[in-house]
């Protein structure tokens, strides 16, 4: 297998990977039977324009309305269920505004309607409701510490579902007492229903946790409004019945690609949907698996691809640092570890298109990667230090850049080993 072929194949479960979760091919299939009443639509998050769009090609002969938030470039045309656009990962006014109106929209179904919300990962963010006396401005702050904290996403989600009166539940209690179905693309590790843009549409398990220690792992500037709510004891959501189904997950877009994998008479390795912590760490990991393929055949004999999914973190501290994100910082630390081991190419993307801020789902390596960044000047250990991996990239030209999928079922990572 050539250089070129082994780019080709892992461009190519990469593209099975994110087509596994497309809506457009998958949304049908989960869908309840069809209201003989009005269908009431709402939602959040970067799938959710594409989500709401083929549900509208589904259902040609139901009367949908409703209104649902995505993120800024990640609309869709749509001729029944309205789309907005706000920012992320930062929320915003827009966000706050399409807020209020999904919650009307919910507390205007009635009895014998059906309400169906499309929840998709970044829904979040996209869906701000500070909970009373917070801020938008203090939970712009508290979103950005959270960002930059080093929290698992877990953490985070009990920070954000505290901290808002339409995450936890909150959604789903505005819609009752018409009946709610809810369609979900995961994004978390373990497809945990209220992790998923923290769980609108679901009751909080952790409404009742002492979070004192993620307060203060939040540091002095978190504001003091949001530090009383946090300390302060919850009231636990009020139970409702939930229906909630997961239309795609992580799991399924590695199967995806692993079946490529065995077209191509690669072995594929699932190492699991759903690892995280720091994504240099997890480079360090990961190139001592693919050495042990290489030199002790274990866990498979080459050709082998390993396969994995879930979140990693970067956590930038108060140091100041450059441009990337946790898939381009994952593969900078998995080159550096490497050092140029024959026979051991990966690519890392975000399934979103979309990897931190920037306009680059991942990138690709290969065996002369760090050799042809040294011949522009670049020292692969600087950039990781100064969490510059995507400037690092860019000057070799291994970026990828998808544009925006409208799907995201978060990072998908593959590791070759000839």
């Amino acid at each position: 297998m050539t250089e070129d072929d082994v780019k080709a194949l892992l461009r190519r479960m990469m593209t099975a990977a994110i087509a596994a979760a497309d809506p457009a091919t998958v949304l049908a299939r989960h869908l309840p039977e069809k209201p003989t009443s009005r269908c009431i639509v709402i939602g959040a998050g970067k799938s959710a324009a594409a989500m709401a769009r083929a549900l509208e090609k589904a259902w040609p002969d139901v009367e949908l309305s409703g209104v649902v938030v995505t993120r800024f470039g990640h609309a869709v045309p749509t001729d029944r269920i309205s789309v907005r656009e706000a920012s992320h990962p930062v929320p915003d006014a827009a966000g706050l505004e399409a807020a209020r109106d999904i919650l009307q929209t919910a507390k205007a179904a009635r009895k014998g309607d059906l309400v169906i919300a499309l929840i998709s990962g970044g829904g979040s963010a996209l869906m701000p409701m500070p909970t009373p006396p917070l801020t938008l401005e203090e939970k712009i702050t508290v979103n950005k510490l959270l960002l930059k904290s080093g929290l698992t996403i877990d953490d985070m989600n009990r920070v954000r579902r505290r901290l808002s009166k339409i995450k936890g539940g909150g959604l789903a209690q505005a819609a009752s007492p018409a009946r709610l179905v809810t369609l979900a693309i995961s994004d978390v590790p373990g497809d945990d229903p209220a992790a998923v843009a923290s769980g609108p549409t679901v009751p909080d398990p952790t409404s009742g946790d002492d979070l004192s220690q993620l307060v203060d792992r939040l540091g002095p500037d978190l504001p003091l409004t949001a530090r009383e709510i946090l300390l302060a004891k919850a009231e636990k959501t009020t139970d409702f019945e939930v229906d909630f189904r997961m239309i795609a997950t992580p799991q399924m877009s590695l199967e995806a690609a692993a079946t490529v994998a065995r077209e191509a008479g690669v072995t594929p390795v699932l190492l699991g949907d759903a690892l995280e912590g720091e994504a240099r760490e997890l480079g360090i990991a990961m190139a001592g698996i693919a050495k042990s393929v290489a030199r002790h055949a274990a866990p498979a004999r080459a050709p082998v691809v390993l396969l994995s999914g879930g979140e990693t973190t970067v956590s930038i501290g108060d140091t100041s640092s450059g441009r990337g994100g946790r898939n381009t910082e994952f593969l900078l630390s998995l080159a550096i570890a490497l050092n140029g081991h024959p026979g051991i190419h990966a690519l890392a993307v975000d399934t979103d298109g979309i990897d931190g801020t920037e306009d680059a789902a991942g990138a690709v390596i290969g065996p002369d990667f760090l050799e042809r960044a040294q011949t522009k000047g670049l020292d692969g250990t600087v950039n990781l230090r100064n969490h510059d991996s995507y400037s690092l990239f860019e000057a070799t030209g291994d970026l990828i850049r998808t544009g925006p999928t409208l799907t995201n079922v978060n990072d998908f990572r593959a590791v070759v080993v000839l």
